[in-house]
């Protein structure tokens, strides 16, 4: 069974950094794209990055371009999302997923950007 669990959002002021975790289970991670998506309130589920099986393949969205860093350890099975800079706009729940749509993603981690 496929599982995926995020941790290491929170609060955070505008222009302040987290770092989002995935640690995953019940599958071969090391041969699997790896995706964030997130949803911010009232919208749909949107990927903002993507990494592939090897970590050396990484991918995002314009609106998180320069500020987000997709990493992973296949050791640990674990995915990495480094956020800076962040603003309100980016104020949504989290997820990792093991595809683009995220229809397979874990429980989520809630990141809210406030002063």
């Amino acid at each position: 069974e496929v599982q995926l669990v995020e941790s290491g959002g929170g609060l955070v002021q505008p222009g302040g950094s987290l770092r989002l975790y995935c640690a995953a289970s019940g599958f071969t991670f090391s041969r699997q794209w790896m995706y964030w998506v997130r949803q911010a309130p009232g919208k749909g589920l949107t990927p903002i990055s993507s990494i592939s099986s090897s970590g050396s393949d990484t991918r995002y969205v314009d609106t998180v371009k320069g500020r987000f860093t997709i990493s992973r350890d296949n050791v640990k099975s674990t995915v990495y999302l480094q956020m800076n800079s962040l603003s309100s706009e980016d104020t949504a729940l989290y997820y990792c997923a093991t595809d683009l749509e995220g229809r397979t993603r874990g429980q989520g981690t809630q990141v809210t950007v406030s002063s």
